[in-house]
């Protein structure tokens, strides 16, 4: 009899289903930032965490690299490689905002919008999605099988 997780990282359907959702956040993510580049960018200074020489680039690069990833992931184009690429995304978020939520840090996360009214929009529920997300972002990863 076969294991419950194996049926589970062998089912071509779960695995499509996790890519499309991953694919359709990462691009729905990306639309605000690549519009307006200059509140990302002060999106990202306000996590405290990056020399203000990469800030710039980073808001420039960053939304692109969401887009085409959920792009990949959506198309099936190489889904492990753009599966792979959405959880050191993920893993990246989850970090930065780790570190502010320990600090103890007020900010925007800049996950779909940019909250100018309320810099006190990340919180332990952020990073609680975030985990979600990265779990979900497994299932493509470790996927054995023939994808859909």
């Amino acid at each position: 009899m076969k294991k419950a997780a194996d049926l589970f990282i062998r089912n071509p359907w779960i695995d499509l289903a996790a890519r499309l959702c991953l694919g359709v956040v990462f691009v729905y993510a990306s639309f605000h930032k690549i519009t307006d580049p200059s509140a990302f960018a002060k999106v990202i200074y306000g996590y405290g965490l990056f020399p203000a020489v990469t800030i710039n680039v980073t808001a420039i690069v960053l939304p692109y690299l969401e887009l085409f990833t959920g792009l990949f992931l959506i198309l099936g184009v190489m889904p492990r490689s753009a599966a792979v690429l959405a959880e050191i995304l993920f893993l990246a978020f989850i970090i930065a905002i780790s570190v502010n939520l320990i600090r103890g840090h007020t900010f925007d996360c800049g996950c779909f919008s940019f909250n100018k009214e309320n810099p006190d929009s990340a919180g332990i529920e952020l990073l609680v999605r975030d985990l979600i997300w990265f779990a979900v972002g497994l299932v493509p990863v470790f996927f054995k099988g023939k994808r859909v």
